[in-house]
């Protein structure tokens, strides 16, 4: 007997000390639902969102318990509940917030009482910035997705019905596409550490871990980062910002009352159109004036890009000792966001879709006690099992319910994947695959090249071609010629990386040259574990060979479509090509620490070739066409001979305080805030019938600094110069990328009006530099009406010096963003100190663009 007590006494003190669900539903007066409210147990940091339909789930231990509700804009209910063993249902009414303004009088003329209350929280945001030296939390993340519609075609490609099921929505083109929820610990430490850790995560349709970072959202810093820099990189100014005065104006809409805590309701209005500025309501507590509450939008007249509206609303609430001991008001009380719900829209191609990420920060550690080396350069981590969680875990994790659309998505989407893999290798799931796949077809093959697999697993066979039309060009040396490009790659057995083959075929249909080369490609993954520590590395290996035609300026200064172009409509040749019968062997190493290190031995049998044509759609002008060689040098003649050259390059790239992001079995580099910097060296050797000597050099060192509401400075400068120059010819040369056609050059690694090869040289001692600076809005956004255009200053300059022998200077301004795509530079130049040409270049900058110009 005494045996059966012992056995049955743990499960019944287990049954005892079982959590009792509570649900309910958190409407407004009129019975509407509040999605995602904020349902707190009183007098902890433990809480619970609801979700978008008003439901709410929450488990309580035994006893008597005090749940808040809060909605922004309504006043707080609370309500006492006595747990037992059986479930409780308590639904929670709201009412809007009846603001009191008996004490206010607004004399006319007068000051708004609501910019003496911003005046004192803006004193008091440093001391809220980060009030704790460190701090520990979780926080639930959960991204939804949904379209509200979807056109016919996208870029000309029709939307079929097989695709709208892959992507998850019904014939009318409405559904969740994107559904996603994340469980993420938090970790800080002043002045700047910060390390997440993935505990687990989960997405729809597939085995990933979903949008798994918090979108960390701080109003007290000046300048507010949302969602990253892609929706504007100058970033917003906050509503209690340093200099908040004069961006925004303010109006007291009145005072509630919580927990004997005075709390101001104030109207936030930009005092401008077409700036980073946000419009709503924040809740600023009277006396200690830090942020309650608030619900903030931005616009598209806010300088947001790609979305069309976004909304913020936040809950900050004590945490800590203070928190838990129920005390307000008292010395050391620390507030910090409880829940953050940003929603979203945006209508790209005839996309229109809504969203939101919802965040719900729980369990938070005001005096956490960090291990050795915690902070380190991994500022994200996955659990290798993060991935595997069950649906009993998401169900004890989650802090609010799922709606029923999204149960709905999850079962039928995870079901559909988990079919797709257990059917992965059977005959009938890749005869299905095939099918769909389809024929190559003539559009295909002319023009969008193709993509095929033969779906054979474990290991299918993947292979590709380019489009036949895009590689069709012209040039004075071999008339019309094509090029023919492919792929063919598969993965290895045991882990042995992936192989791939890429052959060329090239053929001038005026000088009668067939060019074949290929490169055989091994590419190789390495990854250990010790304990916690991982290290990851990644190499490929290169072999190279056959005859091709090359540039004399190995850099490719100009494209074959625009040296075409300009062959065809200006009676222009400015791309001189040799031919190379060459082998190469080359390999990337990509260390752990993200360290790169390139290593390439190059021998090539180099020939001269010669214009065989001059036909022109134009006739020919006083600026008639050149010879096949950089004529601009004067001892070109000479140095355009048969050879042969054996040269071997090093390259070796760093960039200081590198942070990754590690999966379980792999790691990713996101960066730095410092330099890149890279060390080259290259050295031609005079042996095995090679007739180059020299050894050259290089250092270079870039960096974009982000100036938030000034914009972005980008530069690269550049040193080098050859310390052996016995036996040097024209490809070897030290080039500096000239441009001498109205599209621009690579900006940043190129001098946008220089001749080709004027100024290529063999010299001990050259500099570089390549500075421009991007305003993202500031100042266009002033002028009126042009602001609504959204198009963006940019300028800058570039400059090289050899010797002290020569130099050159271009100065250029111009506008990027021109529809999210274009830029258009005017620049001026001056040679050795005399002016030399101004000229205009158009290229692509700006939201889509991505600041690149012709390679």
């Amino acid at each position: 007997m005494r045996s059966l007590i012992l056995l049955v006494l743990p499960i019944l003190c287990c049954i005892g000390a079982r959590a009792t669900r509570v649900t309910g539903i958190v409407r407004d007066e009129k019975g509407n639902v509040l999605p995602y409210s904020s349902i707190l147990i009183k007098g902890t940091t433990r809480g619970v969102t609801a979700g978008g339909d008003g439901r709410y789930s929450i488990e309580l231990s035994p006893g008597q318990h005090i749940l808040v509700c809060q909605y922004v804009g309504y006043q707080r209910e609370e309500k006492s509940v006595t747990v037992g063993a059986d479930e409780l249902v308590v639904d929670f009414r709201l009412s809007p917030l009846q603001l009191s303004m008996a004490e206010v009088v607004v004399r006319p003329g007068g000051e708004d009482p609501a910019y003496a209350i911003i005046r004192h929280a803006i004193k008091k945001r440093r001391d809220y910035e980060n009030p704790l030296d460190s701090f520990t939390c979780e926080a639930y993340i959960k991204t939804l997705m949904r379209t509200r519609g979807l056109p016919k075609r996208i870029l000309g490609q029709k939307i079929q019905e097989s695709d709208k099921k892959d992507m998850g929505v019904d014939s009318a083109g409405k559904g969740i596409i994107f559904l996603s929820e994340s469980l993420t610990k938090v970790a800080f430490k002043r002045p700047d550490r910060i390390k997440l850790e993935v505990l687990s995560g989960r997405q729809s349709g597939s085995n990933g871990y979903g949008f798994s970072i918090p979108t960390f959202i701080n109003f007290y810093k000046n300048n507010v980062a949302v969602l990253g820099d892609q929706l504007n990189p100058r970033g917003f100014v906050s509503p209690i910002a340093d200099a908040a005065l004069a961006y925004y104006r303010y109006k007291f809409l009145g005072s509630y009352f919580e927990d004997g805590k005075e709390i101001n309701e104030i109207q936030v209005i930009p005092r401008r159109k077409y700036e980073p500025l946000f419009s709503g309501k924040i809740d600023i507590i009277d006396g200690e004036w830090r942020i309650h509450s608030l619900d903030l939008r931005l616009l598209r007249e806010s300088q947001l890009e790609i979305l069309d509206t976004l909304e913020i609303k936040q809950i900050h609430a004590p945490v800590g000792a203070a928190a838990a001991s129920g005390a307000t008001g008292r010395s050391g009380e620390v507030w910090l966001v409880k829940s953050q719900v940003i929603y979203f829209t945006f209508n790209i191609l005839g996309i229109d879709a809504v969203g939101n990420f919802l965040n719900v920060y729980n369990n938070y550690d005001v005096a956490p006690v960090f291990r050795r080396r915690y902070f380190n350069n991994v500022l994200i981590r996955y659990d290798t099992a993060g991935n595997r969680k069950t649906k009993a875990y998401w169900d004890s994790i989650r802090p609010l319910p799922l709606e029923p659309d999204e149960k709905i998505n999850y079962v039928i989407r995870d079901s559909i994947y988990r079919y797709s893999q257990d059917s992965m290798g059977t005959k009938r799931n890749r005869d299905s695959l095939l099918k769909r796949q389809g024929p190559v077809k003539a559009g295909q093959l002319l023009i969008g090249g193709f993509n095929r697999s033969d779906f054979r697993q474990p290991r299918p066979m993947r292979y590709s071609m380019e489009g036949l039309l895009p590689n069709v060009s012209y040039n004075t040396v071999e008339g019309i010629n094509l090029t023919v490009a492919g792929r063919i790659g598969k993965r290895l057995r045991g882990g042995g990386g992936d192989l791939s083959f890429s052959p060329h075929f090239r053929y001038g249909f005026n000088n009668h040259l067939f060019n074949a080369w290929g490169e055989l490609t091994l590419d190789r993954r390495s990854f250990s574990r010790e304990g916690e520590e991982i290290s990851s590395s990644r190499q490929s290996w290169t072999l190279a060979g056959g005859r091709r035609v090359a540039q004399y300026n190995p850099d490719n200064p100009i494209s074959e479509v625009v040296n075409a172009l300009y062959t065809l409509l200006r009676g222009r040749n400015y791309m001189k090509i040799y031919e190379s019968r060459f082998a190469e062997l080359r390999s990337a190493t990509r260390f752990d620490n993200g360290m790169r290190l390139n290593i390439k031995t190059l021998y090539e049998d180099r020939r001269p070739l010669e214009n065989t044509t001059y036909y022109s759609f134009v006739k020919p002008s006083s600026r008639a066409f050149t010879g096949n060689y950089p004529w601009e040098i004067p001892i070109a003649p000479q140095l355009v001979v048969p050879h042969q050259a054996l040269v071997t390059t090093v390259d070796l790239e760093y960039q200081p305080g590198q942070r990754f992001i590690e999966y379980p079995n792999r790691k990713v580099s996101i960066g730095s805030k410092y330099p890149t910097f890279t060390i080259g060296y290259a050295k031609g050797w005079e042996v095995l019938g090679s007739d180059v000597n020299f050894d050259k050099w290089s250092f270079s060192v870039r960096d974009a600094m982000n100036f938030r509401l000034r914009g972005e400075l980008r530069y690269r400068f550049s040193i080098g110069g050859f310390l052996n120059a016995n036996s040097v010819y024209l490809p070897d040369y030290q080039h500096f990328n000239g441009n001498q056609t109205l599209v621009a050059s690579e900006y940043l690694n190129s001098f946008q009006v220089a001749p080709y090869y004027a100024n290529s040289t063999t010299e001990n001692f050259y500099a570089t530099a390549h500075l421009e600076h991007h305003f993202n809005g500031f100042l266009t956004n002033k002028i009126p009406l042009f602001r609504r255009l959204n198009w963006h200053l940019v300028g800058g300059g570039n400059a090289f010096y050899v010797n002290g022998s020569e130099h050159y200077e271009e100065m250029f301004w111009g506008l990027e963003n021109i529809f999210k795509l274009l830029r258009v530079d005017v620049v001026a130049s001056w040679r050795d100190g005399r002016y030399w040409e101004t000229g205009v270049r158009v290229g692509f900058g700006g939201l889509l663009g991505g600041g690149r110009g012709q390679r």
